[in-house]
């Protein structure tokens, strides 16, 4: 985001279009990828959701993602950049090392035990059962 959409970082209303539509293509391609992939499975599901696109994307996705990427480019990557021109490179270069072994270490795990979306992104496990009895009315739902 901060690389690719630098050029729009003098207009936050288009800089928010931007990311809207970045995180969105990212998204939706990895869902894509990961389907590929991995036997059809997949990792989440927006089925469902306000607009979405195949259960890939969402309104609702795509708007976080938006506004969490404007606190991003205008907040923690400023105080960010401060601390770290603050610290060492000899310092800087074992802490970057460390969290590159830890997203690997993700990503193995990752790999080998997705997210099926039960309980998180799983649509259906949120609806009402069939035969429910209102409790109004008497009535089977």
């Amino acid at each position: 985001m901060l690389v690719v959409l630098n050029r729009l970082r003098i207009n936050p209303a288009a800089e928010f279009a931007g990311i809207v539509v970045l995180c969105g293509c990212v998204e939706y391609f990895t869902s894509y990828y990961l389907e590929l992939t991995h036997n059809g499975q997949k990792w989440w599901d927006y089925t469902g959701y306000f607009l979405n696109l195949h259960g890939r994307i969402c309104a609702e996705g795509l708007l976080v993602f938006g506004v969490g990427g404007m606190a991003i480019v205008y907040v923690a990557a400023p105080l960010l950049d401060n601390i770290i021109r603050k610290v060492q490179t000899r310092k800087l270069i074992p802490v970057c090392l460390l969290l590159l072994c830890v997203y690997a270490a993700d990503t193995l795990y990752s790999s080998k035990h997705p997210n099926t979306g039960e309980g998180i992104t799983d649509y259906q496990s949120r609806a009402i059962p069939e035969g429910i009895e209102c409790q109004a009315t008497g009535r089977s739902i």
